[in-house]
């Protein structure tokens, strides 16, 4: 019987997954979930066939130069892929897959709930409640809240969570517009308005939500000017990357009141997010949670698992990006 691909695994993964990948493969695993400086990942996979490496794994071209002979293959716990230089492991022949698809609603449902919990001032009401400061119902209290159904959703990015989004927010009747670098079928937009010009959309967006991937041409995508062309009062929302904004412009949007309230999932330099966030009281802040359910990240594992069979089967991946 032919040995078992050796597989260097960076984070802790969960149970049903690790289950399946020390089944198939010489599974080496981080069940302390210790962060793999790059040193440590290079030791780590010293020897191994394939990487399975999360987000939080930096795989930049110099690390990816670096990587043993014997690694070929590295399949990403994750949709987005911004994480690995992408040219550099082609220049190497080391295929990279992803999990598109199975995050999917699971992202567009945390969406809804930036939206609706920014809007609503969740943050401020449940600190309320905690500390003990509600003093009962009142006809002026906390009135400031905005009012979502049938106000206007601009989605900047109308892939598959931003569809997913968009089905959604039709069932508090809100007008969907968005932009993409392509405009999707007339069936997949449904009725939404299709925007060229980013700077279009913008100025219609009582509501924003952000959906695009990171790439240098989205890196603070976000900025002062196109954050002065939202309307006055808008609610902006980010379950996407933390790059794509522009934190000082975001921040002082909502300190001016420009900006009625922002939810985000997503932060530049995580964990290690902007410190004036948490000061906003009108901030509805998540630690990137957006495929964090039970199924869907069981989902992801598989699928990362799915990737690996494949290539080792001598079959294509079906979620290679190289």
């Amino acid at each position: 019987m032919p040995d078992k691909p050796k597989l260097f695994v960076t984070r802790e993964l969960p149970p049903a997954v690790e289950a399946r990948a020390g089944k198939d493969y010489d599974a080496q695993l981080n069940n302390e979930d210790v962060l793999h400086d790059t040193e440590a990942l290079l030791a780590g996979c010293a020897g191994a066939d394939a990487l399975l490496v999360c987000p939080t794994d930096r795989l930049s071209a110099e690390v990816i130069e670096r990587l043993p002979a014997s690694i070929c293959v590295i399949a990403s716990f994750s949709v987005g892929y911004d994480h690995v230089d992408i040219p550099a492991a082609r220049s190497r022949g080391i295929v990279v897959t992803n999990t598109p698809d199975v995050l999917t609603d699971a992202t567009a449902d945390l969406a809804m709930m930036l939206l609706l919990g920014a809007a609503r001032r969740a943050t401020e009401g449940e600190a309320l409640i905690r500390t003990g400061g509600w003093t009962g119902w009142g006809p002026m209290h906390m009135r400031t809240g905005v009012h979502v159904t049938g106000k206007t959703l601009g989605i900047v990015g109308m892939g598959r969570i931003g569809r997913a989004v968009a089905k959604r927010a039709r069932g508090f009747d809100m007008r969907i517009h968005y932009h993409d670098e392509i405009r999707v079928a007339e069936e997949e937009a449904a009725g939404a308005t299709y925007h060229a010009q980013l700077d279009d959309l913008l100025g219609v967006s009582a509501f924003l939500s952000l959906h695009c991937p990171s790439t240098p041409d989205t890196h603070h995508l976000l900025n002062a000017a196109r954050v002065a062309r939202l309307p006055d009062g808008a609610v902006v929302v980010n379950a996407a990357r933390g790059d794509i904004v522009d934190d000082d412009a975001l921040i002082a949007a909502v300190e001016s009141g420009k900006l009625a309230a922002i939810g985000l999932d997503v932060y530049a330099g995580e964990p290690n997010l902007d410190e004036r966030y948490r000061r906003l009281p009108n901030s509805f802040l998540m630690p990137h949670l957006g495929s964090a359910t039970v199924e869907t990240r069981d989902a992801m594992g598989f699928t990362a698992l799915d990737n690996l069979d494949a290539f080792f089967a001598g079959n294509p991946p079906p979620n290679a990006v190289t």
